[in-house]
């Protein structure tokens, strides 16, 4: 269903999650589930080995949420801030926490924007940049070291935007700490790639030097 049309059924939008499952994976079992109103999307842990918590945003609401263990041990769930301020909602489709757990990028479908957080205290979030990446942005991912990040569009195909703002591409930029400066722009349409929707990167430069053997 398209997507504005999506929106304005109260019968359709039933139909969205509302809630995050936490599990024992070793188990293979489900420990609690957590009421997160709003359609709650990406999950990203906590990388640090003493930082034992976890955000998600809810699409629908534009709101984070923080998963963390209370002083008695027991895993809450909570709001800890409001992601933009447009009327009706940005709509978060995918975060990104940095490896030193300080920074929270969060890419905003709606108005195309990311928004990065101040997460150092993952209690209390704060919003300290936000950048236009496109007129529609989805995924967004890091390199390890945390110094660039790469931008996707198409969040699906019935829902992207129609017209001059169904963009579809890839976007690199650079990342200072302070600021994110353009370094390559793919154009899906043009290149006609279809549309980019998520992407992962390799693993090869964590753990130890491998050996590669060839053949001749």
């Amino acid at each position: 269903m398209d997507f504005a049309k999506l929106t304005a059924d109260p019968e359709a939008m039933k139909h969205f999650g509302s809630t995050m499952v936490m599990w024992d994976f070793h188990a293979r079992q489900p420990k609690k589930v957590f009421e997160v109103p709003g359609a709650p999307l990406e999950i990203r842990w906590a990388w640090g080995d003493k930082h034992n918590y976890a955000f998600t945003a809810a699409a629908l609401t534009s709101k984070l949420w923080l998963v963390y263990q209370d002083d008695r041990g027991e895993w809450q769930a909570k709001e800890v801030a409001t992601i933009g301020d447009v009327k009706g909602g940005v709509l978060p489709v995918d975060i990104s926490l940095s490896a030193d757990d300080k920074t929270l990028f969060v890419d905003c479908f709606g108005d195309g924007k990311c928004r990065v957080f101040d997460v150092s205290n993952p209690q209390k979030p704060k919003q300290i940049y936000e950048k236009q990446i496109g007129r529609q942005v989805n995924m967004v991912s890091q390199s390890w070291d945390g110094k660039r990040l790469y931008f996707t569009s198409s969040l699906l195909a019935r829902w992207d935007k129609k017209g001059e703002d169904n963009e579809q591409f890839v976007r690199a930029y650079a990342w200072d700490g302070k600021e994110l400066k353009p370094s390559f722009d793919l154009d899906f349409t043009a290149l006609k790639l279809g549309r980019p929707h998520h992407m992962l990167f390799g693993a090869t430069k964590l753990g130890a030097n491998r050996v590669v053997a060839s053949v001749p």
